[in-house]
């Protein structure tokens, strides 16, 4: 057998694979930080909801990247202080992030994380690994789709512009 059979679990990483559990993981630490800043300034409660899914995904994210890391001997990045807890109310109108704003944010960090863990999927040689990012890939596409129809629901979705006539001139042909 070679050093890269058998269990997942008990073969090396490759320095892409450390490289990228170390980088994941602290950018769900920023992003932690990011959603629960955001948590404080969104007013809507379904908002507030898809907020705490993102929070708590990144929770878990950290903790099992960092798990992946030390077990293989590597010092995860340090966890940035927590922020201390702020009331809507408390926030001047100025400097509040607007629930459309919100829900902007989240649809694009979920669509840029989609990309990243498709990255990560392919360059992974350890199956563990592939899998692990499989399984964010998939709980941020629910994210951005729970997003998605939030933003569409509320008309905070403010789409690209739309090739209707073009598609009505050649249906009509």
């Amino acid at each position: 057998m070679g050093i890269l059979s058998g269990n997942p679990k008990k073969e090396p990483l490759h320095y892409g694979e450390a490289y990228d559990v170390w980088q994941f993981s602290m950018a769900a630490k920023g992003c932690l930080s990011t959603y629960r800043l955001l948590h404080y300034h969104a007013g809507d409660k379904n908002l507030k909801g898809i907020i705490g899914d993102v929070i708590n995904q990144a929770e878990l994210e950290i903790s099992e990247c960092d798990e992946i890391l030390i077990h293989n001997g590597l010092v995860p990045f340090p966890a940035l202080p927590e922020r201390p807890e702020a009331r809507l109310e408390d926030i001047p109108i100025g400097a509040r992030f607007t629930d459309m704003e919100i829900a902007a944010m989240v649809s694009a960090d979920s669509a840029a994380g989609l990309v990243i863990c498709s990255q990560i999927m392919g360059k992974s040689i350890r199956e563990d690994i592939g899998m692990l990012f499989g399984k964010y890939h998939v709980t941020k596409a629910a994210i951005g789709l729970k997003a998605l129809r939030l933003s569409k629901e509320k008309g905070w979705l403010v789409p690209p512009p739309l090739v209707v006539e073009r598609q009505l001139e050649e249906a009509l042909r």
